[in-house]
């Protein structure tokens, strides 16, 4: 890439191959399902580094704490509360200075979690809700 301020995904995947050789933090996902619509949030606390999955699909963010993240732009401190949208394709990497909340919200025709992750991302296997065999924190299935 021309510019060295945008982040590509092959360097997003060697900083995830190194983060996963150290203790991982739960980020205590939720869910959230209502007329084709999946939320899924984390917790990212404060001194996470993390890297995101790659989805299939464009979909949205809602940030609410204090991160820097790769975006379109390149590397961005985002605080307070912002809502990202991202293309399809994107990876993204991140540290948290604060606590911070991210919500991921996509469409879907699923109804059921791992069906859901597998129709957003090819990297299902590489979720903590499979790596570390962590159970759905919450689940909210509201009727349209």
């Amino acid at each position: 890439m021309s510019d060295l301020s945008i982040i590509d995904n092959e360097a997003i995947k060697r900083l995830e191959e190194l983060i996963l050789q150290v203790e991982q933090t739960d980020l205590q996902t939720k869910h959230c399902l209502s007329g084709g619509v999946y939320a899924r949030t984390i917790f990212i606390p404060a001194g996470t580094v993390l890297t995101g999955a790659s989805h299939k699909k464009d979909h949205l963010n809602i940030v609410f704490g204090d991160v820097t993240v790769t975006t379109d732009l390149g590397m961005e401190r985002i605080t307070g509360y912002r809502v990202l949208p991202t293309k399809a394709g994107m990876k993204r990497a991140g540290f948290a200075h604060a606590d911070t909340y991210w919500t991921t919200i996509c469409e879907t025709k699923n109804t059921v979690i791992e069906d859901i992750e597998d129709e957003m991302t090819d990297e299902s296997e590489k979720l903590q809700t499979r790596v570390l065999a962590l159970p759905a924190t919450e689940f909210k299935e509201l009727e349209a």
